[in-house]
């Protein structure tokens, strides 16, 4: 699928060193103040399955730290949104849709930017969407990287993550904190 007109579209590098990046709606998570709080909503891998299933968090979880090109895009019921052609040529593994409820805002950012600075945001409508996140093999593409490895000035980012309304239909969501099946099941 090719990408039509998006409704909106933010390119960032944010950075983890919880081992995940999320996207998520700064309104669900209000209460989470300071570290104390933080630990009660987000520590365990059983906590952030709640906020999945509620729809108030996408995981962009390879299981790693480090700082990584995300790029949000999203659509509209009308124009839904898609990898261009340079993106899908790239791709690794895209997830299955996840479900997300926003209030018209999203921040993405490590997992650890939840409830605090450091996250990026990504306005956007607010309501029930599906959100199918992209890993990217921007490394692949020639020209792509300086020679000291790093990303020149219009690579493709590390993830793609795509919002668009809920299809009647859609559901089931994804709900699993790992963003993508493991190789052989």
């Amino acid at each position: 699928m090719t990408a039509q007109q998006p409704c909106d579209e933010v390119a960032v590098t944010v950075a983890t060193e919880a081992g995940m990046l999320a996207l998520w709606d700064p309104r669900r998570f209000e209460a989470v103040v300071d570290e104390d709080s933080w630990e009660d909503e987000l520590m365990e891998d059983e906590d952030i399955v709640l906020h999945v299933r509620a729809g108030a968090l996408v995981p962009l979880n390879v299981g790693g730290d480090g700082a990584f090109g995300v790029l949000v895009r999203t659509g509209t019921a009308a124009a839904p949104t898609g990898l261009t052609a340079r993106e899908a040529a790239h791709q690794l593994v895209a997830s299955q849709p996840y479900p997300f409820a926003s209030h018209g805002r999203a921040l993405v950012g490590g997992l650890e930017d939840v409830g605090g600075d450091g996250a990026a945001e990504h306005p956007g409508p607010g309501g029930r969407h599906a959100v199918v996140v992209h890993l990217i093999d921007w490394q692949a593409e020639p020209g792509s990287q300086d020679d000291a490895g790093k990303p020149v000035p219009g690579a493709l980012p590390d993830f793609v993550v795509l919002i668009d309304p809920v299809q009647p239909g859609q559901e089931p969501f994804r709900t699993d904190v790992h963003t993508f099946e493991a190789p052989n099941g």
